[in-house]
């Protein structure tokens, strides 16, 4: 077999928003609803526990009732032909539902739990305990058999992200980067980019302004389905 070529692929809530569910930063998204200091950050989780755990019971009641759209199903397709790593930002599973083998998720997994004294700084984010606990929901009371509570397996704001140096490798070893359904907003994620080589393609997906300026960016300014279609054509006249 002759070489495959890697594509790096940047995930965000725009490809999920195609099945139904919220974005978070657009006009009427979760953070419209909701503020995220009050449901899914660090100084929540310690201030009222059973709240976060209430918004995410909800997460996962939604997700349960959706699936992966057409650009999930490209995504998955191009492993085909390349070898394909999709670092995303979502926290849903519908990569994985569409097919995708090697999904690595910077921000967490809505499905999964933890031990609340586990899976971070302290055990230099060991995920031996995490669990798969699936669309079941998760209340105070709940416990590890380590006898700690179970919080959701999530890096809430200001938690470090534990996965960001693997995917900064990814990303240097990209042969093709692809960004779809991010406004390159949310840091560190936004800046993985730039690690590609400076022959490396860089194909952003999303109809709106995105702030990167670098002379590699191909802008297909559609929405994730419509773009993915566009791309996968560009691919095959290559």
């Amino acid at each position: 077999m002759g070489y495959k070529k890697r594509i790096a692929v940047l995930s965000g809530a725009g490809v999920s928003a195609e099945s139904g569910l919220s974005t978070y930063r657009d006009n009427g998204g979760l953070w419209d609803k909701y503020d995220p200091m009050d449901v899914a950050s660090d100084v929540a989780w310690k201030q009222n526990p059973g709240l976060v755990l209430e918004f995410y019971n909800r997460q996962r009641e939604k997700l349960k009732a959706v699936r992966p759209n057409e650009a999930h199903r490209l995504l998955a397709s191009l492993e085909d032909k390349y070898n394909v790593d999709i670092i995303t930002q979502n926290v849903d599973n519908l990569h994985e539902r569409a097919g995708s083998t090697r999904v690595l998720h910077l921000h967490g997994e809505v499905t999964k739990i933890r031990p609340e004294n586990t899976c971070n700084e302290a055990d230099a984010f060991s995920e031996q305990y995490v669990v798969d606990c699936g669309y079941e929901r998760v209340v105070l009371g709940d416990l590890a058999p380590n006898g700690a509570q179970y919080r959701p397996h999530i890096v809430f704001f200001g938690e470090p992200v534990p996965k960001i140096e693997k995917a900064i490798d990814i990303f240097s070893a990209a042969d093709i980067v692809l960004i779809v359904g991010t406004s390159l907003s949310v840091y560190p994620a936004a800046g993985l980019y730039r690690y590609a080589s400076g022959r490396t393609p860089v194909y952003i997906i999303d109809p709106a302004d995105v702030p990167a300026r670098d002379p590699r960016i191909v802008h297909i300014r559609k929405k994730a389905t419509e773009g993915m279609l566009e791309f996968c054509k560009m691919l095959e006249e290559e």
